[in-house]
């Protein structure tokens, strides 16, 4: 019931949110502007089917059969990311526009007429219009064009020398689900593999759906390749879509899912641990279930480094009172839409790149995939090379 009530909350204050964006766009773009009576209508109308199309996009994709209403569901998706980038810009304009009218009839010593403001509003309007559908556009193409491969190297003070040069192929926040297709996966593991790397990292937010919804869907990642194998850590998204049935068809994929798990990565005589969490969110869908350093690390040897995968970046502060090495996380997708990325910082200590928490070095990615709408701005998705170097702790990071 207590579950129950959070959503319903959560539902509630979503859906007044967006009835709020699409009042304001309507406000200042089709009331404010007076457009003529059968435009005026035409507008309302769309306007407001569009609000509507806000629940309805979450109960599709939810629903409809795998492979099915892609193309609709982009659409969808694209018009709830342009609905978040419309009032911002319209904000923006309307203190441009307030500052620029008054220090007109301040320093003018005159008022502004009626159709001098009528114009002006007009041409706001337009011009908001053409710089969000601008925007859009560049965000739609960011995620279409081909992954970047970003290589990262950090210094570890206690990782042995001779496993410097180590590879981790860091994948995190693909997000497969309604509106991605195969070739995208297929794509995914085409450019992972030509790394050649030792480990292959997924920090979580795989999927979008349930395991009979996506099973085709993520099937590829069966062949992911590397020395020392492929490892997985839940993100809240796997706890949404069936966090069990997902961990086992990860691992008949061949895929290592560690849940609060240690395991140790040798090469000969030298090693380091690998531990992987569960995400933080995980108690808010499983009552009891969440991370616990404490028993991932039960029992190791202090004199090896420890690399953790956490899906989330505020799991850093655990990560550093337990000597951790490294932290690789996603979770943030680096923003996704700018300026959300300042919002984020609000519940994490990151939003992407490479930052220090005493001796733990934290490596964010802005993750492979999209979440909701198929758009990206100032937050480029990549395929994360991360280098193991050994030395003085340290930290280097080249695009």
């Amino acid at each position: 019931m207590a579950r129950f009530a959070s959503f319903l909350l959560f539902v509630s204050i979503a859906l007044l949110l967006a009835a709020s964006a699409h009042y304001y766009v309507w406000v200042r773009l089709v009331r404010d502007v007076a457009w003529p009576r059968p435009l005026f209508k035409t507008l309302t109308t769309l306007l407001i089917l569009l609000f509507f199309s806000i629940p309805a996009t979450f109960v599709l994709s939810r629903n409809l059969p795998p492979g099915r209403g892609q193309n609709l569901l982009f659409v969808l998706y694209v018009w709830m990311g342009l609905v978040f980038i419309l009032p911002l810009l319209l904000g923006c304009a309307d203190v441009l526009r307030a500052l620029g009218l008054g220090a007109v009839e301040w320093f003018g010593n005159t008022t502004v007429d009626a159709d001098r403001r009528q114009f002006i509003q007009r041409l706001v309007a337009s011009s908001v219009g053409l710089w969000a559908f601008g925007m859009t556009a560049l965000a739609i193409r960011e995620v279409t064009r081909p992954l970047a491969i970003k290589t990262v190297e950090v210094s570890l003070s206690k990782l042995p020398s001779a496993l410097g040069g180590f590879v981790i192929a860091q994948l995190t926040d693909l997000h497969i689900g309604p509106t991605l297709r195969a070739a995208f996966v297929e794509e995914v593991v085409t450019r992972t593999n030509s790394m050649n790397a030792d480990i292959v990292a997924i920090t979580g937010d795989l999927v979008d759906g349930s395991v009979e919804q996506l099973r085709e869907l993520v099937s590829p990642l069966g062949q992911l390749r590397a020395k020392h194998g492929v490892y997985f850590v839940t993100g809240n998204h796997e706890y949404y879509s069936g966090v069990d049935a997902w961990v086992t068809e990860l691992q008949r994929l061949g895929i290592r899912v560690l849940r609060n798990e240690r395991v140790t990565i040798r090469e000969g005589e030298h090693c380091f641990d690998l531990v992987g969490l569960d995400d933080e969110h995980a108690h808010q869908v499983v009552p009891g279930a969440g991370p616990d350093l404490d028993r991932a690390l039960l029992g190791r040897d202090s004199s090896r480094e420890i690399i953790l995968l956490a899906h989330q970046p505020k799991a850093v502060h655990r990560a550093q009172k337990h000597d951790v090495g490294l932290q690789l996380s996603g979770h943030t997708h680096g923003g996704q839409l700018w300026p959300f990325g300042w919002l984020v910082l609000l519940q994490q200590p990151v939003v992407a790149g490479l930052a220090k928490f005493g001796r733990t070095i934290v490596y964010v990615s802005c993750g492979t995939g999209y979440w909701g709408p198929p758009m990206r701005l100032g937050a480029p998705a990549e395929i994360t090379r991360v280098v193991l170097r050994s030395g003085q702790l340290g930290q280097t990071a080249v695009a």
